[in-house]
């Protein structure tokens, strides 16, 4: 009986575990795994930031539409966007027309978005952020005159 039992502990020695093959065949399974899923992943994050530079894009658009209502002018480029937040001297300002900023908040890339009026677009002002590569004038700016068919 003993003989039986020192046998059994034995084979259950032998037998618990992993081999060294078993577990690279586990490692290679997860790495090509992560292989497909991660570019996915990333390129949901440069989505992500690209809409939300057009939706910032859309809302300086709009708050400089109001603010011309209430003063007769866009800002200058001077002034820049900064005049949607404070007063820059002009009459007819008569609020902040961004809402919930002390300070105008820089693009996803952490970037100044560049204001800049007049146009030299057709548009009357134009507003760009220079993108991922953080360079303006190359072709991934997100910019006023053409939200809708960047990317």
């Amino acid at each position: 009986m003993n003989t039986q039992i020192q046998n059994l502990n034995q084979r259950r020695r032998t037998t618990s575990g992993f081999t060294l093959i078993e577990l690279l065949v586990v490692i290679i399974i997860l790495a090509i795994l992560a292989s497909v899923v991660i570019p996915k992943v990333v390129s949901r994050t440069d989505d992500a930031r690209i809409s939300a530079a057009k939706s910032d894009i859309s809302a300086f658009s709009s708050a400089l539409n109001m603010y011309k209502a209430d003063t007769g002018q866009y800002p200058s480029a001077d002034q820049g966007l900064n005049a949607l937040i404070q007063n820059p001297g002009v009459q007819g300002w008569t609020k902040p027309y961004l809402d919930n900023m002390a300070t105008l908040k820089p693009d996803p890339w952490n970037h100044p978005y560049v204001y800049t009026y007049p146009s030299s677009h057709g548009q009357e002002f134009d507003i760009v952020s220079a993108g991922p590569d953080g360079q303006p004038g190359t072709p991934d700016d997100i910019v006023s005159w053409n939200l809708d068919n960047h990317q």
